[in-house]
Formats: structure tokens, sequence, C-alpha cells
């Protein structure tokens, strides 16, 4: 647990050196975009509990749109931990950041198959009326650099086998499914 400590709080003191996720240069911080298109800026931030407020109306809103029952007290207890400092997760936003775009939570485990220490993109959400601009393209590069830079030695998540689009949009930021795994769950 202390090795996984020391490695989450230098990627917390990297992002909120540089108000990103890292002090990644540009060119590798943003992901390539087709010739014509123009790539964005987006301001991405570690949370913290000052956050509170705008981040679980952004998870209530993606919950909603997924159908996850959960009431509000529920959010904010599972949220309350990443904010505070738990060394088992993060939560970072982007877009302005009185009134975020989106956000991403960010979970870590360990894999000795992948050698070593893995993350787990559990939510990604995007306001819908800001969509289809490359934003979640942009965040994924930049946390997977990020995550890199402090030796994670992949990051994982989960999509729906038959959202063809999303999963373009994954593997425009180089996931890839894996055809001899499935994720499983066994709620406790």
């Amino acid at each position: 647990m202390a090795y996984l400590k020391a490695v989450f709080e230098t990627g917390r003191n990297a992002a909120n050196q540089s108000g990103y996720l890292s002090d990644v240069p540009d060119a590798k911080r943003r992901p390539h975009y087709p010739k014509g298109r123009t790539p964005m800026t987006t301001a991405i931030h570690l949370a913290t509990p000052d956050d509170a407020p705008r981040l679980l109306t952004l998870i209530a809103a993606f919950h909603a749109e997924c159908g996850i029952e959960r009431s509000d007290e529920q959010r904010q207890a599972a949220l309350m931990p990443l904010l505070q400092g738990s060394p088992l997760g993060a939560a970072w936003l982007f877009g302005p950041a009185k009134a975020p775009t989106g956000y991403t939570i960010i979970t870590f485990g360990w894999s000795m198959e992948m050698g070593g220490m893995d993350a787990f993109i559990d939510e990604l959400f995007i306001r819908p009326s800001v969509r289809k601009r490359g934003i979640a393209s942009e965040v994924l590069m930049a946390i997977s650099s990020s995550l890199a830079g402090v030796d994670v030695k992949a990051l994982h998540l989960e999509v729906d086998r038959s959202d063809d689009a999303t999963q373009r949009l994954y593997a425009r930021a180089h996931f890839k499914l894996r055809d001899t795994c499935s994720l499983m769950t066994r709620l406790l």
C-alpha cells in the first residue's frame, strides 16, 4: 500500500503543479487529429473536496444516462474518499473550473500479468452538449501519458460490445478489445 500511495502522490503533485494531469509536452498530451481538424486544449484538473458539488452533479447526470440507480448520499459516500486523497483512486474534472464539461474517475490496482500497478477508468462522462469535439480523446491521451509517467503499466476500461461509436473513440486512444478476456463481476 505504501508503494501505491507514493505513486499516487507523485501523480497528484504533478497535477497540482501544472493544473493538468502532468507536465507532459503538448505533442504527447494531445491525440493525433486527422488533417484539417483543429486540436483542442482541454483544461484538466485533479478534483478536490471543493469540487464535490460540481462533480456530483456530473456523476448524477452520467448515472441517469446509464440507468445506474444510486442515491445522492451513496454517490457522495463513494466519491469523497477519492477527493480526500485515497490512494485507491482519483477524480479529474475537465473544461472550465466553474462549469466543467466532464469528469473521469480512475481507480488503481495491481496486476501480475501487466507487471505492476494498473488502473481502471471507472467512469468517463462528457456533457451531451459538448460531445464529439475531441474532448474525450484528449482526456484519454492525457490520462494515459500521466499514468505512464508514474509507472502505471496498463489502463483498462469497460465498454458495451454493441456500442460501436464508443469502441471507435477508445480505439483512437489506443485501447484494444482483449479477445481472450471478458470482465466478470460478483457484487459483494
